[in-house]
């Protein structure tokens, strides 16, 4: 069974006389508070590796739409980062829509290098998973270059003896990459070179993995506009490897759990929505020796715990 609840939801916005250095205390002080009272019991010793992870800024220069702040993200970034720097995670991960869409290429680029400036600050590496309004003005070449990605598209790696993988659902249904103009948001595809891939480089590891993709996978296609076209392949995959533990994912921008043949999908709230710095959101996730995780939930972003 998988536990999840809430650790900062319900903070009291922070006045102008708080300190950094306090609310970084505060926030580590209110976690530990809401560790103890999970149900499932996590090991003491420290994880195998420590992950920040953010999703959905939509960053641009141009009024709210709608719930989305989309000037604010630098703000809440900058107190993201500010955390990440404390807790020293191996490395960070943005799960996509790093951006907002632009008239012009060169607006969206400003838009990207201006946000992934503050990003970059973090003292280890960074991942990029590709969003749809990544690649609304911007082709992928264009997004991956403008801020410095180091790897792109789909791939995999092993760090502390866990496996990663990041997929790219940014495929039409003619399975042709998403290009400015060409695609519809609710059509998002794995292609069959990709599903190809991921077979065989999960048939490749032993160790404990861990996927990251932006678009969804828990839902069903054609019941949602959310859901990945080929979640249920994809899905089938994962399960029989017997070696995913959890799926994380953005692009809905809500807090969510969904458990599937015993894997969890956990969606990541949105970094975008809601005005002010209390509506942020961010998280740290551990993952430990005995396969156990814990997603550390800071503002909006719920505290999730994945039992071994």
């Amino acid at each position: 069974m998988i536990s999840g609840f809430h650790t900062m939801n319900h903070v009291k916005p922070m006045n102008s006389h708080t300190s950094r250095r306090r609310f970084l205390q505060t926030s580590s002080l209110w976690l530990g508070a809401a560790v103890t009272r999970g149900t499932a019991q996590l090991p003491e010793t420290p994880p195998l590796i420590r992950i920040g992870v953010i999703t959905d800024l939509h960053y641009a220069e141009k009024p709210p739409g709608g719930s989305r702040h989309y000037q604010e993200s630098t703000k809440k970034l900058t107190e993201a980062v500010a955390l990440f720097q404390q807790e020293k995670p191996d490395f960070v991960i943005e799960l996509g829509d790093l951006v907002d869409a632009a008239p012009t290429a060169e607006e969206e680029i400003r838009f990207l290098k201006k946000i992934n400036a503050i990003f970059e600050k973090v003292e280890c590496p960074r991942h990029y998973v590709l969003g749809n309004h990544c690649v609304a003005t911007l082709t992928k070449e264009q997004f991956y270059q403008s801020c410095g990605a180091k790897q792109t598209g789909y791939y995999s790696w092993d760090q502390n003896g866990v496996h990663f993988i990041v997929l790219d659902a940014c495929y039409q249904k003619d399975f042709e990459d998403y290009r400015p103009g060409n695609f519809e948001w609710s059509d998002p595809n794995i292609p069959p070179k990709e599903i190809t891939w991921l077979t065989k480089d999960l048939a490749s590891t032993t160790l404990p993995t861990v996927v990251f993709v932006h678009q969804r996978l828990d839902l069903e296609p054609g019941a949602s506009p959310y859901a990945i076209k080929q979640s249920l392949e994809v899905r089938k995959i994962l399960e029989s490897s017997d070696k995913v533990r959890a799926v994380f994912q953005g692009h809905s921008h809500k807090n969510e759990l969904h458990e599937i043949g015993n894997i969890a999908y956990c969606t990541v709230a949105a970094m975008v929505e809601g005005s002010g710095e209390t509506n942020s959101a961010y998280a740290m996730l551990d993952v430990h020796e005995d396969r156990s995780l814990q997603l550390k939930g800071f503002r909006k972003q719920e505290t999730r715990t994945f039992p071994a």
